[in-house]
């Protein structure tokens, strides 16, 4: 009579990693960081002009200032009155003028506009400005023709003139 001996020990050790786990959680993971980025951003819409200026490294927390097509300012994503711009931007900053202001202006906006906004930042002792566009296509020609004097062709933010 032909017979096996058992230990009753079915269980046989296995040298293999379900790796169905970890794939899951990285597929959540990665589902948390797509829909949690876009809420990060300045949500301000606005119509850059393109440049091709050389990108410059951006800090972790930004401060934008943004003239938007109908000539209403913006610190962040907050409407702000041109009177009080000072008390705002030093609400926002600490009072800290040597932080860096990222002034956004929408294409449509007038060259003289422009300047008035920064001379408001320049008389609320804001001199450290920088300019901020959308980066032109490679090979591609800046949406204006470059402006000459101290204005820099603006960049994905350019460092400010001195």
């Amino acid at each position: 009579m032909a017979g096996r001996l058992d230990d009753g020990d079915d269980l046989t050790e296995n040298g293999e990693i379900n790796v169905t786990p970890f794939i899951d959680v990285m597929l959540v993971l990665l589902i948390i960081f797509m829909v949690a980025a876009p809420l990060s951003t300045v949500d301000v819409q606005v119509d850059l002009p393109a440049s091709n200026a050389q990108p410059q490294q951006r800090p972790d927390k930004p401060l934008y200032l943004t003239v938007q097509g109908d000539l209403t300012l913006s610190v962040g994503e907050q409407t702000v009155v041109r009177d009080i711009l000072q008390v705002e931007l030093d609400r926002f900053t600490g009072s800290n003028r040597e932080e860096r202001i990222f002034l956004r202006a929408d294409k449509e906006v007038p060259y003289g506009e422009l300047m008035e906004v920064m001379n408001l930042l320049r008389s609320a002792g804001y001199l450290k400005v920088a300019l901020v566009a959308a980066e032109a296509a490679p090979g591609g020609a800046p949406a204006a023709p470059a402006p000459t004097g101290d204005a820099l062709p603006a960049a994905e933010p350019v460092a400010p003139a001195p």
